[in-house]
């Protein structure tokens, strides 16, 4: 019995995913998505109460599907120039196709939700903490020339929010792989000439 009550959730869950991806949180409706799990409307509220909790549920799964990916792709070498190559590759193509997660990151509308700045302090936390970890290798392994392990990690973040809107929400077509081989370029080289 847990576990039909489990599936019929996620089942839902990923109905809602879809229907938000397309229409976006504002304009979508309990009625869609119980239409669209071809549910009643009251079934859906015996698993969720709101919209809003449907909502935290799918932002919170691809917000697990974007850790699980950054995490493997990074174990795939040892060198942390590498790991720092792939963490701000795949962290800038993954964002792109989690529409929702994306919204709940940047989006005012969705501020006065107490479970958006929660999953959005946790995502700045963990983002730090993965990249001060890369740092701190790359000193140990004498890859990397940094006091700060922190601060160079906020840095760095700080960079990548930085070129999210030119690069996600831009209608302009651009060459996603071609500007992060600048600014992996600019992060490790500076512009210094030595």
């Amino acid at each position: 019995m847990i576990e039909q009550h489990e599936e019929a959730k996620t089942k839902i869950i990923e109905i809602a995913r879809n229907i938000f991806t397309h229409f976006g949180f504002k304009k979508t409706t309990m009625e869609e998505i119980a239409s669209a799990s071809r549910k009643g409307k009251s079934s859906i509220y015996y698993y969720f109460n709101s919209k809003e909790e449907i909502f935290k549920a799918v932002v919170e799964k691809e917000m697990d599907e974007f850790e699980k990916e950054l995490k493997n792709r990074i174990l795939e070498t040892d060198d942390p120039i590498e790991q720092l190559k792939i963490y701000i590759s795949v962290r800038m193509n993954k964002l792109k196709s989690l529409t929702n997660f994306y919204t709940a990151l940047k989006s005012e509308y969705l501020s006065n939700f107490e479970f958006i700045e929660e999953i959005r302090k946790k995502y700045d936390k963990d983002e730090v903490e993965i990249i001060t970890g890369i740092i701190r290798d790359g000193v140990e392994t004498g890859k990397f020339s940094v006091e700060n392990y922190h601060l160079s990690a906020v840095a760095i973040v700080t960079a990548l929010k930085g070129l999210e809107v030119p690069l996600l929400v831009s209608k302009e077509q651009i060459d996603l792989d071609e500007r992060l081989n600048s600014l992996i370029n600019f992060l490790f080289f500076g512009i210094i000439k030595r």
